[in-house]
């Protein structure tokens, strides 16, 4: 096997999404933008997505990296709007662009037609994720969007098996096809809720951070398979156990939490990058297979159907919205007042992605009589176009209609004074607690140390209070932030000794080692408090 293309793949797709941060263009849009011009490069191998590798693959840790890092507490806060959308919403698209396309294309199946509506229905996780950071969508909104996209493809993925069934020949009923839907969507949640637990329990008990990220990198893998293995939903398994160990993840030392943040925030960056690269690169694939169908006739098709699919998910955004609203005066009590322009956001990004088009290359050749699947070639073809015309279309429009209707993004004076409360009253418990720890004899501890312990824990509580004071009039910085950069900089006068007395020899490498390890823990400590902190 030949692993330079996949070598060159990555590394080239790292550096464009790298580059991207320098233009005003979103990562996802810049990579599938290079990826259409690199499909005809001469040179530039043939890479096609492969069902069986990008939903068993991929799709398990770009799902895991996104639930762990998604609030628990506030997808369940948002689980009636999630609910809708994640599997009403799917649901509804799959049989209105099913049927739109079954009234379009002449001599298209139904069954074949929805197999087209399922594909093209769920929203993409890394998508919405993506240009949900970059845009800075009120924190309400993203969260249903997130919410969202984790559970979407798994509607999907079940709906799409179940009209595949009934395309093929397989004699599938519509009570059979909702009974299966139905097992492998409770199959997948109960399969994460087994599993969640015994992991969590591994991930505490394990006593190397090395070994206990190595059970991080394997859990959503062993999620999926497992539940896949029972022919339920992997998607729902993977997420279950994801938001389970992310809301429980401070039960987990440190070290692990500190190595586990920068593998997995690595591992997200080549996986969405590779698979964004990877959209565009199926030009040549999509439009040698179109066949008997000719390229303005396919094009008008595929109009329609972008088409379809924008219309569709606003068809079902603004009801879905309101209408619960207006018949529950429990919804109207428990839930805040949505305003007219959440439902505008929410309809509009729905960009499609990975998923559709690796569901659609899962598409079978032929049917079980051995005649050829119809229009599968047109079906390939439709899914790239509404991938592409959603990322750019919809991914390039959407900060401008963020902008254009003055969304109020995130108040980081308010989340800054939310952040000084919370630090002042564990400032408060951890002081009681030294000064009760103190009292013993066992911590005895000479005066100096002390003193130590408590300005340490005197910094914390200032630091954050510092951020809504004034700033030094010479560089704009806070004192706390000015506090961040000189200890920073010691450190690096400190390694730079250490690197010397190593060179003399006065010290070995594994000591040399040792001490840089001490002091990046604490620059690392530096980097996250300044990276976490809100700025306005």
């Amino acid at each position: 096997m030949d692993a330079l293309p996949l070598v060159a793949l990555v590394a080239a797709s790292a550096a464009i999404a790298g580059a991207a941060r320098r233009t005003p263009v979103p990562a996802p849009l810049l990579l599938v933008a290079v990826g259409l011009l690199a499909s005809y490069l001469p040179g530039v191998p043939a890479y096609t997505l492969d069902a069986h590798i990008v939903l068993p693959l991929l799709l398990p840790p770009l799902l895991y990296t996104a639930a762990v890092d998604s609030s628990y507490l506030d997808l369940r806060a948002n689980a009636r709007p999630i609910a809708l959308l994640s599997v009403g919403y799917v649901l509804f698209a799959t049989f209105a662009v099913g049927w739109l396309a079954y009234w379009l294309v002449p001599d298209l199946p139904l069954t074949a037609a929805l197999v087209l509506g399922a594909v093209v229905a769920p929203p993409d996780a890394v998508t919405a994720a993506a240009i949900a950071r970059r845009v800075g969508l009120p924190s309400r909104v993203t969260t249903i969007l997130q919410g969202e996209s984790l559970v979407n493809d798994a509607t999907a993925i079940t709906a799409y098996k179940v009209v595949l069934a009934a395309a093929v020949g397989e004699g599938v009923s519509w009570g059979a096809g909702i009974g299966e839907f139905l097992l492998a969507a409770g199959g997948g949640v109960g399969v994460g809720l087994v599993l969640m637990v015994p992991l969590h329990w591994l991930r505490t008990h394990l006593k190397e951070a090395l070994l206990q990220n190595t059970l991080s990198l394997l859990i959503p893998f062993v999620a999926y398979a497992a539940a896949e293995r029972v022919h339920a939903s992997g998607v729902l398994a993977v997420v279950v156990v994801a938001l389970y160990l992310g809301h429980r993840s401070w039960q987990v030392d440190f070290a692990t939490r500190l190595q586990e943040a920068a593998v997995w925030k690595m591992v997200a960056f080549i996986l969405e990058s590779a698979v964004f690269a990877l959209i565009g690169l199926q030009l040549p694939f999509v439009l040698k297979g179109l066949g008997t169908y000719a390229v303005m006739e396919s094009l008008r098709y595929a109009v329609a159907v972008f088409l379809a699919v924008v219309v569709v998910r606003f068809i079902w955004v603004y009801p879905a919205t309101y209408l619960p609203r207006w018949l529950s005066r429990r919804i109207r009590e428990r839930e805040t007042e949505t305003d007219s322009t959440s439902p505008l956001i929410v309809g509009w990004a729905g960009m499609r992605g990975v998923v559709s088009l690796a569901i659609a290359f899962s598409i079978p050749v032929a049917m079980t009589n051995g005649e050829d699947f119809p229009a599968r070639n047109l079906v390939l073809f439709l899914t790239f176009t509404t991938v592409i015309g959603t990322l750019v279309v919809q991914g390039l429009t959407l900060p401008l209609l963020v902008r254009v209707l003055k969304l109020p993004g995130r108040d980081a004076q308010a989340e800054t004074l939310a952040e000084a409360q919370a630090q002042s009253e564990a400032s408060a418990a951890a002081d009681a607690r030294l000064e009760e720890l103190l009292t013993d004899p066992r911590n005895c501890l000479p005066g100096p140390l002390t003193d130590r312990l408590r300005t340490v824990l005197e910094r914390r509580r200032n630091a954050v209070w510092e951020r809504l004071g004034a700033a030094n009039p010479v560089t704009g910085e806070s004192a706390d932030d000015t506090y961040r950069r000189l200890a920073r900089e010691m450190i690096d006068a400190e390694r730079t000794v250490f690197v010397r007395l190593r060179d003399e020899r006065r010290i070995d490498d594994e000591m040399m080692r040792t001490l840089l390890r001490r002091l990046d823990l604490e620059e690392a400590a530096a980097y996250r408090e300044d990276s976490d902190a809100p700025h306005g």
